[in-house]
């Protein structure tokens, strides 16, 4: 049987500050969590979340570098559909207000869609998109 994909992780410097972040993305992440060292959430579809602890991971890794806010921004983006071009721009303006780093204003894409970038506690980048007309989200 061939591997199928089923959990998509993240290793947070701030467990409270990572799941406050995905739950105002509307992620349903357990009640109590933040003080966890890992962290599950069942995502519409089946496919699971996780997040552990950079204390988590070197504690199996000792060699594990923990990298820097400039070595994660970029190298993985996670992308959030919104409720129409005007649910992005109030995303974005939501999770900015919040103090979470705004990466790049909303802007109409070339592509069809209306998009925004953010940046999560860690400096991953997480994608906020919609389309600007009736056609497929894609994304």
């Amino acid at each position: 049987m061939a591997p199928r994909f089923g959990l998509i992780g993240i290793v947070t410097a701030d467990m409270a500050a990572s799941l406050a972040f995905y739950r105002r993305l509307g992620l349903d992440i357990p009640a109590g969590a933040d003080t966890e060292a890992h962290v599950e959430a069942v995502l519409p579809g089946g496919l699971r979340m996780a997040w552990d602890s950079d204390d988590t991971v070197a504690s199996f890794d000792p060699g594990w570098p923990r990298p820097t806010r400039a070595e994660v921004n970029g190298r993985i983006s996670l992308a959030f559909l919104c409720d129409g071009p005007a649910g992005v721009d109030e995303v974005y303006a939501g999770l900015t207000a919040a103090g979470h780093p705004g990466h790049k204003e909303p802007w109409d894409a070339f592509w069809g869609q209306r998009y925004a970038v953010v940046e999560d506690p860690d400096g991953n980048t997480v994608d906020l998109f919609a389309p600007l007309s009736d056609a497929p989200a894609g994304g």
